[in-house]
This record gives structure tokens, C-alpha cells and sequence, in this order.
């Protein structure tokens, strides 16, 4: 996940990816990095049958370097777009219907 402005890169494992990224966009941990840094745009993500074996690539990303990161993001994200609206049909109105997480 990165900013509006890509200037920021987060990467984190989950068992759901629909509630994480929109925990991250109602900034639901309010001391949390990606709240700090205004982090809510989903630019890539990986599938995983084994939660073990996200949180094992997700160690190898965060061990990579920044450059490598960004490859990575580019080789299926050229433009950085924010791919929940497209993984989530409904994102834009999940989006706006903060009581999910009061």
C-alpha cells in the first residue's frame, strides 16, 4: 500500500484483504504508520492458499529494497492505480460507510 503521492511504501500480510484496506482507509488504528502517513491506496497484493506462506513473502518484500519494491509494484501496477476499486466492486461505497468500524 503507499499514499496519494507513492512517496510512502507498506507492506502487510492479512487473511482478509477487503477489511485490512478498508481498515487502512476509515483509519481505524489511530497510532498506527499507515494513519501517520495517510497510506489507504491498495497498488499491489499477492494470493495465498496458506496464511504461512503470506507472512514468509511478506518478510521477503520487506527485506527488499525500495527499488525492488517498486519493480514489483510496476511489473502489475504501471500506474499506480488503486486496485481495490477494482478487486471490490462495490469499493467506492464500502468506502464511505464508516459505521463497519465503530
Amino acid at each position: 500500500m503507499t499514499n496519494k503521492h507513492n512517496t510512502v511504501l507498506y507492506c502487510g500480510a492479512t487473511d482478509d484483504l477487503n477489511r485490512r484496506v478498508l481498515e487502512h482507509k476509515n483509519n481505524v488504528y489511530k497510532n498506527s504508520f499507515t494513519l501517520r502517513y495517510n497510506i489507504d491506496k491498495l497498488v499491489y497484493f499477492e494470493s495465498y492458499s496458506l496464511l504461512a506462506d503470506a507472512f514468509a513473502r511478506e518478510k521477503q518484500i520487506k527485506a527488499g529494497s525500495r527499488k525492488k519494491k517498486i519493480e514489483l509494484i510496476e511489473s502489475i501496477n504501471p500506474k499506480w492505480n488503486d486496485l481495490f476499486k477494482k478487486l471490490t466492486p462495490n469499493a467506492e461505497e464500502l468506502i464511505r460507510i464508516k459505521r463497519f468500524f465503530k
